[in-house]
């Protein structure tokens, strides 16, 4: 392989040291991150033509046409660093976690006096105790409906004095124990939080001993009322614990961990097992694992999931050796105050049996995802066949785009611009518009409005592709194959009027979608085309304009709120915009802005005195 001047300067120069090194294509992307003891030698071991790679590695090498390196004192640094840089990038040619970020967990916010619960995406340290990850929001919330029978804890934002006169109806139907008026002690209610936590973490025995200790002294009390509470309690704990299998008679929490690969696709599934029983499961896809051996796909999936988790148990259980384990479990133990962390691989017993039954479950789950990924696949290759068939159109259909209009009597209007491509919702290509140049409800001219400038950022990226360097941006760059308006021949018209303009009639198939008898316009057709009721083709074109529906109301409310908040601020006497930005900034929201003693808003460059009492006489 030719290598380029530029690169083979870059390998000349390349340090004996420990690192980390990424690979860049020509449009400046990050496209693979590796680390390395002696950065020279394995860069340099890329580019040896004695060296046999396979065809993802030779395609990666073949794109690359800039290499940086950053050095570092220790191989534990380059695996931290290396991790944060994956996360940073999400390069191709990594293996890596599908669709990490948005794994949420259980959240109990330890730090608050009394302590909420609540399900959140994003770890931070502020002293909250942390419970996941979980690949399935519905599977959290599940959880949490359990929960709040067992523990009823508090849900609003009041502020707890426990001095008020009232509690609020989920005292009334036993989901919340109303610290607000005193229902419950402070140390009470922090034990039942412990309790929560524990309950998470698969330890119920010394629970159920307190509760059936506090059942029994409330009977003889004679609170009777509480004693069937603490019953009912026990009664739901004991039937979840039932549930759970007794897999070891040791009581060394353990992580068991499986992989399954099939077609380029790699599944994880991960045994928890707490107290020697299996409280749960869970699987995690992994992308970019073609080409990589189990040892790696396995090293990867357990830097990028441990490096969330908000615990390691005492034992991780393989299938197979690991090559990174040493360093693996000299950084989780590091990251876990220097916890005792094993990394094992059974070769008999019941560990073994418990690895092997994982792996039975990786399996399975990565057949049953995939063939309702086939399923997916085959409906929507049937929606948008039976879509070009209905539509007479000659090429087949790929990028969809749907347009709405979302205004409250012509106020705060926004219009919306979704994308599918393949029948696959492509969030990340969305985008709203807030209407500039209409006065009124008018959506006629709004959508207008939103054509144009669609399409004047298609024409600026044409005109940008001679320019060197130059990114596409793929929401604007990309013509559709077909566009939809949210309405009927009205909006229809002016849609054509625009494409007209822009010499795109053509080449871009328009269409409006009617709500009320799901009717499909075409441009210069008295009358519209109806789908049959059960058509794929029609789910589609159904499931494209209520999600331009949907992105348009949420973008228009979103506007709405921005504007009252402003119109609120710029009503006080001596607010103007800059004030509004900057109290705005400061504060975060009206209602901090509200809750801010005269001290804190005169603290704010530009709010005087005066005017700091002005804002509280008026929003209060």
């Amino acid at each position: 392989m030719e290598i380029s001047e530029h690169i083979q300067g870059i390998l000349d120069n390349l340090p004996p040291k420990p690192g980390c090194y990424l690979m860049k294509d020509d449009t400046g992307d990050v496209i693979y991150v590796g680390k390395a003891i002696n950065l020279r030698s394995r860069v340099r071991s890329y580019f040896h033509a004695s060296v046999k790679h396979g065809s993802k590695t030779n395609q990666m090498v073949r794109r690359i046409s800039d290499i940086e390196w950053i050095i570092v004192d220790s191989e534990l640094e380059a695996l931290i660093l290396e991790n944060n840089l994956i996360k940073k990038h999400r390069p191709q040619f990594n293996v890596r976690l599908k669709d990490d970020k948005t794994y949420p967990y259980i959240k109990v916010h330890w730090a608050d006096r009394f302590p909420k619960v609540t399900v959140t995406r994003r770890m931070v340290l502020d002293g909250s105790r942390y419970f996941g990850p979980y690949t399935s929001v519905w599977a959290v919330h599940q959880t949490m409906g359990v929960l709040r029978r067992i523990f009823p804890y508090l849900t609003c934002d009041r502020e707890i004095t426990g001095e008020d006169k009232r509690a609020c109806l989920y005292h009334d139907i036993k989901l919340c124990r109303a610290p607000c008026i005193g229902a419950i002690e402070h140390d009470q209610y922090r034990q039942m939080i412990d309790d929560l936590c524990s309950f998470l973490d698969g330890r119920t025995e010394k629970i159920v001993a307190r509760m059936r200790l506090e059942m029994e002294n409330a009977a003889e009390g004679l609170r009777f009322e509480r004693a069937a509470t603490l019953r009912d309690q026990i009664t739901a704990i004991e039937t979840i614990v039932e549930r759970q299998k007794v897999v070891s008679s040791e009581y060394i929490d353990s992580d068991v961990l499986a992989l399954a690969r099939s077609n380029g696709d790699a599944c994880v599934q991960v045994f928890f097992i707490r107290g020697g029983k299996l409280i749960g499961r869970d699987y995690f896809l992994l992308e970019g694992a073609l080409e990589t051996s189990d040892s790696d796909v396995m090293a990867e999936f357990m830097k990028q999931f441990y490096d969330k988790a908000p615990k390691v148990p005492s034992q991780v259980l393989l299938p197979h050796e690991v090559e990174e384990a040493r360093i693996i479990r000299q950084w989780l133990r590091q990251k876990h105050a220097d916890q005792k962390i094993e990394i094992l691989v059974p070769r008999r017993g019941k560990k073994r049996d418990l690895v092997l039954m994982a792996e039975e479950n990786a399996v399975e789950t990565l057949n049953s995802l995939q063939a309702r990924w086939q399923a997916d696949r085959h409906r929507q290759e049937q929606a948008l066949s039976e879509l070009q068939e209905a539509l007479a159109l000659s090429e087949p259909l790929n990028r969809i785009e749907c347009y709405d209009i979302s205004n409250t009597q012509g106020t705060a209007a926004v219009g919306s611009m979704v994308v599918f491509e393949g029948g696959v919702p492509k969030k990340k290509l969305y985008r709203r518009f807030n209407i500039r140049s209409v006065v009124g409800p008018d959506d006629f001219a709004s959508m207008e409005e939103v054509l144009t400038r669609r399409f004047n950022r298609w024409l600026a990226a044409k005109e940008m592709e001679v320019e060197p360097g130059y990114k596409p941006n793929h929401a604007f760059a990309l013509l559709p194959d077909l566009l939809i308006v949210d309405g009927g021949k009205g909006q229809l018209g002016r849609a054509v009027e625009v494409l007209e303009r822009f010499d795109l009639s053509a080449i871009v198939p328009a269409v409006g979608l009617a709500k009320q008898n799901e009717e499909i316009f075409l441009p210069g057709k008295p009358r519209p085309i109806l789908l049959p009721s059960k058509s794929q083709g029609l789910y589609l074109l159904q499931r494209v304009r209520d999600e331009a529906h949907r992105f348009a109301i949420s973008s228009h409310r979103k506007r709405r709120t921005k504007e009252g908040l402003a119109s609120r601020l710029e009503a006080i006497p001596g607010i103007g915009p800059a004030k509004r930005k900057a109290l705005l900034n400061h504060f975060g929201s009206i209602e901090k802005i509200k809750k801010a003693t005269i001290a804190e808003l005169s603290a704010v460059q530009g709010i005087t005195l005066n005017l700091a009492n002005a804002i509280k006489d008026h929003l209060e």
